[in-house]
């Protein structure tokens, strides 16, 4: 397929799979919620990733929202790949809130074994992300790593350009030896050149690559905690970089010339482990 080439042409695994959710990829795969989620696992299974990304249903595909929560648990029953439930938040016209989602927007109200945080979703709901990622425990699998203002928009701005705690989820996540994903989905619709977009691209990396260790480790710089380290390579020839730490990854598209845009102040050389 398409994507096996582009993964092998670039040395960039595929580790997850985001199910079509939105309201404009209710054709895609079909109109069956069910059958896009077994689409999507059996993608997964292709590309041996581990997760699949799932948001909560919308209050009008009733069926589908009443069987949700057991619906995935027998899922689970079938394969190893884990479906992971996306955090969203509540629809806002003007003064009023609209309850978009049936079991709700929120994931910490139901028993998901499974699930994923959205630090620019935390932002439109006005919720706590690190309070979440510890609320979620370890059924946190996946982390989509961007950021806010608060505002009513859904807007993955570059970690670091809003007002969430992305630093320290990812400090968090070091600390606790995370072993799930972490995946940088940033905006850069405003940039106005291709310049301007590695820019942008390269600062998030960075970003990343400078919080992804916790505190503790830093302040030792003791190579041999493997755990809390972090290590950028470039699978050469290609034009990817992969961010490894331990037994995750943290994946992003991105060209080894961007790193020239990146802040001097962000520009990290981590130690190899011994």
């Amino acid at each position: 397929s398409e994507l096996r080439q582009l993964s092998e042409t670039y040395g960039v695994p595929i580790l997850a799979v985001h199910a079509p959710c939105l309201l404009i990829t209710q054709r895609v795969w079909g109109s069956d919620p069910w059958g896009k989620l077994v689409r999507a696992r059996e993608a997964a299974e292709v590309f041996e990733a581990q997760t699949v990304v799932v948001h909560p249903p919308f209050r009008w595909q009733r069926e589908y929202a009443r069987d949700f929560v057991r619906g995935l648990k027998r899922m689970a029953d079938d394969t190893d790949i884990k479906f992971a439930v996306e955090n969203m938040y509540p629809w806002r016209a003007g003064s009023r809130e609209l309850a978009a989602y049936s079991p709700g927007w929120d994931p910490r109200d139901e028993d998901y074994p499974h699930t994923t945080l959205d630090l620019s979703h935390t932002a439109v709901s006005g919720t706590d992300g690190l309070t979440m990622a510890k609320d979620f425990g370890d059924s946190l699998t996946h982390l989509h790593l961007a950021d806010g203002s608060g505002s009513a928009k859904d807007e993955h701005l570059i970690p670091g350009r809003g007002n969430q705690a992305c630093g320290e989820v990812l400090e968090y996540l070091a600390r606790r030896n995370f072993d799930g994903t972490v995946v940088i989905e940033v905006s850069t619709r405003k940039a106005t050149n291709r310049a301007e977009r590695e820019a942008d691209l390269a600062e998030a990396l960075a970003y990343a690559k400078l919080h992804l260790v916790s505190p503790e480790w830093a302040a030792s710089q003791q190579p041999d905690r493997h755990q809390s380290h972090l290590r950028v390579y470039e699978p050469a020839p290609t034009e990817s970089l992969v961010a490894n730490c331990g037994t995750w990854e943290l994946m992003m598209l991105a060209m080894p010339s961007l790193m020239p845009h990146v802040p001097r102040s962000m520009r990290v050389d981590m130690p190899e482990p011994r």
